[in-house]
């Protein structure tokens, strides 16, 4: 009926290794989400920024509401588009989802 000191010692024990092995697995999923979900994030980022960065008057890009122009001018943070003849736009920079290559705009 009672209980041994013995008895309290092994389960204190036990669950002592369970916590080192919760503690390790916590590890594995923190490691493993930083591989799957963080570290394609900061590559598309980057991937993103370069573009931005490499944006020149003349390029013809897709903007994220679909709008297809050709950059007239470009700016700190935004872009003058020529969406058609005399008809211009202005867009923030982060706006442009795609850049086209050279004469796809002339094929519409």
């Amino acid at each position: 009926m009672f209980i041994s000191n013995a008895y309290a010692q092994t389960a204190g024990a036990a669950t002592e290794g369970a916590f080192g092995s919760m503690t390790w697995m916590m590890i594995i999923m923190l490691v493993g989400m930083f591989f799957l979900v963080i570290r394609p994030q900061q590559k598309e980022a980057k991937k993103k920024k370069e573009m931005m960065d490499a944006l020149s008057k003349g390029d013809e890009v897709v903007t994220l509401g679909g709008m297809l122009g050709k950059v007239v001018r470009i700016t700190d943070t935004h872009l003058v588009l020529e969406i058609a003849n005399g008809c211009e736009i202005i867009v923030v920079k982060s706006a442009v989802s795609t850049v086209l290559p050279k004469g796809s705009m002339k094929a519409i």
